[in-house]
């Protein structure tokens, strides 16, 4: 069986027009502007605030590493706030750093939890700071009834880890809009970039439903892949680590807006709530889960596990077929582990398994099975 990481695109997308399901927040808003990555709207972002070197940005010291380098990029100066194993801010040590005068407070909706909006945003209306909400994990989940990215000054969402959409990432305004973005002109992204991608994500949902017949066809997949790199045809990579300054000005595909118009966003969230919670209790007992709470409006991006080494755990489950991920492997040199515990911790053992909107209930029992069997590679000692 095959589980696959990240959601699939069913080819009838492709051929079909808009169901007209409700466009959900952010894509129905006025001020959205679309980028090829999110990395890139973060880089535009900071850019046309004009930060200066000598201006600081608070950044989570948990956190994937293309934030910190499309900020640091755009000229702002950072300084990192501890995380806790719940995956929420150390507030007394937030409120320490606002002795520093920082212009801006950036944050992370994590795995789709929200970050405590009402203690950040009281902080930032205390301190005078700009609060930048980064949701790319986090796309469709709300806190208290409200979309997360429409509590601070601007929000950055990745679309293409939530749905089946070769690529695009989302920069709202919410506080009216900077000139410099007004003005910007973005530029097209390359067809063979999106037929790629969009290529690799039909082959995923051919597989989930036939390993065998959608495995042969990935693979040839990967040999054309190599054989377009020998005649130099460049396609821009998707969910990579790094920041590219010949890449800034480049938009989302035209595809990726049209294929918007075809999700039923309601029931991606209820199906992603439902596997959250199926897994959830298919695996007490068996492993350790980072987060066991699911409020109301949390839509979930993977089921995060604690486990002694997410290396082996995650080479355990690749070798099964189930697309388990290694988020956040590295931490950035100022983040000395001696003075963040808590985020190294979490780099070292914190395991994502797929529970997106085309992982079924054989997919799931699948995934339980696997870890039953493998149990003693998942039972976690306290740290």
């Amino acid at each position: 069986m095959y589980v696959p990481t990240w959601p699939c695109l069913n080819p009838s997308y492709l051929f079909s027009s808009a169901n007209g399901s409700h466009l959900p927040f952010p894509m129905n808003a006025y001020t959205r502007m679309c980028f090829f990555s999110a990395r890139y709207g973060i880089y535009q972002l900071f850019r046309a605030l004009r930060f200066q070197k000598d201006e600081i940005v608070l950044v989570p010291d948990y956190h994937h590493g293309n934030e910190v380098r499309a900020i640091r990029a755009a000229g702002a100066s950072i300084r990192f706030y501890r995380i806790g194993r719940n995956l929420e801010p150390d507030l007394d040590h937030l409120e320490q750093l606002c002795r520093l005068h920082p212009r801006a407070l950036y944050i992370i909706h994590y795995l789709g939890w929200p970050q405590p909006m009402g203690e950040l945003t009281a902080l930032c209306r205390k301190h005078g700071m700009l609060l930048i909400e980064d949701c790319a994990l986090s796309l469709l989940s709300e806190s208290n009834g409200q979309a997360l990215g429409r509590f601070g000054d601007f929000a950055i969402y990745c679309l293409y880890k939530t749905l089946p959409v070769p690529n695009g990432g989302v920069l709202v305004q919410n506080r009216g809009i900077l000139p410099e973005l007004a003005r910007l002109e973005l530029l097209p992204c390359d067809g063979a970039s999106v037929a790629s991608r969009s290529l690799e994500l039909t082959l995923e949902w051919l597989r989930s439903r036939s390993n065998g017949f959608g495995g042969a066809l990935s693979w040839f997949k990967r040999a054309a892949g190599k054989v377009a790199n020998q005649f130099g045809i460049h396609r821009l990579p998707v969910g990579n680590t790094g920041f590219d300054f010949a890449h800034v000005n480049i938009g989302a595909a035209p595809l990726s807006r049209r294929l918007l118009g075809q999700f039923d966003y309601q029931k991606i969230r209820e199906q992603r709530r439902f596997n959250y919670r199926y897994l959830a209790e298919r695996l007490a007992g068996k492993a350790t889960l980072l987060r066991t709470d699911l409020a109301e409006g949390v839509c979930p991006l993977f089921l995060p596990l604690l486990v002694p080494d997410k290396h082996l755990a995650a080479e355990a489950l690749w070798k099964c077929g189930i697309g388990a991920v290694e988020f956040w492997n590295e931490s950035d040199p100022e983040v000395p582990a001696e003075q963040f515990p808590d985020s190294h911790f979490l780099r070292r053992h914190v395991l994502e398994l797929p529970i997106h909107q085309d992982v079924s209930l054989s997919h799931l029992d699948y995934i339980a099975g696997q870890i039953d069997r493998l149990r003693p590679i998942f039972e976690v000692q306290s740290d």
